[in-house]
């Protein structure tokens, strides 16, 4: 009888991450971590936040940390950041597709394609006419092909790859982004809603190739968390009452995807739920809605009467000839 090769423990130090979004907000504190435990990253995202730019700056040697703008839009992108871990590091063991968006007035669904705040182009993309919204191509596209680009890499390594090939014996890590909003409706922001369920079901479908490949795809879904994500959109940090409504920080977020990279215990597919202080997995099956500090918002209806308010514009959601 043929022997399998049992599964090693993933240890971080040594290790290189490539982390779309870590430009700000629970990514760059997860790179930070990691650069914490002596990984190197690679960073992509258009632009860097300070602490960012100042994380790059200060990681010159080892471990090292790289910049690589990049639109997550942009599947020509996607595989330029691999390029570029490939020539920097020899690759990467683990990938973190973190870039995301919390359905901004320019790409939402009540505001639509055509409306003055939309940037979605209601004509579709010139000249195919395929049309798309942002807000999905960042929170649903760009994840899962950044995964698939993540798995060719480590099924196929380069002759230079300093990571080698995948398997049980050498194990490689995907973290996604999910959200407690993949566990509930949302009146205002379906369009992110769809997306976070999208990326809890996308995770837990690649549950199998831990055993087969030692590629293991898991996914944290945090409450409310205190980043860019709400404190650069007034439009959405209006309905918080600070109170009433407890966050999350982004620390507690990035130490548990740390915890989803070591720990056994968090299993391939598995939604792993952050709230503050309070942790635990998502069952696909009967799942009970998040409970808890940071699980809700309490001027939440604002939100909605908003949205019937846009509702009532003339002509609502027509497309300009």
């Amino acid at each position: 009888m043929a022997t399998v090769a049992q599964p090693i423990p993933f240890i971080i130090k040594g290790k290189t991450a490539l982390i779309t979004g870590a430009g700000s907000g629970i990514n760059y504190c997860f790179a930070k971590a990691l650069v914490d435990r002596g990984c190197n990253v690679l960073i992509a995202d258009l632009s860097l936040r300070p602490e960012a730019q100042k994380l790059v700056d200060d990681n010159q040697s080892k471990p090292r940390v790289a910049f690589v703008k990049t639109d997550v839009r942009l599947w020509d992108d996607l595989s330029n950041m691999f390029d570029v871990a490939d020539k920097e590091f020899g690759g990467a063991d683990i990938v973190c597709p973190g870039a995301g968006v919390f359905e901004p007035h320019w790409s939402n669904y009540w505001l639509p394609p055509g409306h003055e705040k939309s940037k979605d182009d209601p004509h579709g993309r010139s000249p195919s006419g395929v049309g798309s919204y942002a807000t999905l191509d960042i929170n649903i596209t760009h994840p899962i092909r950044t995964t698939q680009l993540a798995v060719s890499r480590w099924l196929n390594p380069a002759p230079t790859s300093k990571t080698g090939k995948a398997a049980p014996t050498n194990p490689k890590r995907v973290v996604a982004i999910s959200s407690i909003a993949g566990q509930r409706p949302g009146f205002p922001f379906p369009l992110y809603i769809a997306s976070k369920h999208a990326i809890s079901g996308f995770v837990r479908s690649m549950a199998p190739l831990e055993a087969a490949y030692g590629i293991k795809v898991n996914g944290v879904a945090p409450g409310l968390i205190k980043t860019p994500l709400w404190t650069d959109h007034p439009e959405k940090i209006k309905t918080i009452d600070e109170e009433l409504d407890s966050w999350t920080t982004p620390e507690e977020v990035a130490a548990q995807m740390v915890r989803c990279l070591e720990d056994e215990a968090i299993g391939a597919g598995v939604i792993w739920e952050v709230l503050q202080g309070k942790y635990r997995v998502v069952d696909w099956k009967d799942v009970k809605a998040p409970e808890g500090p940071g699980s809700g918002i309490a001027n939440a209806k604002m939100l909605s009467d908003e949205v019937f308010e846009w509702l009532k514009e003339p002509g609502w959601g027509a497309v300009k000839k």
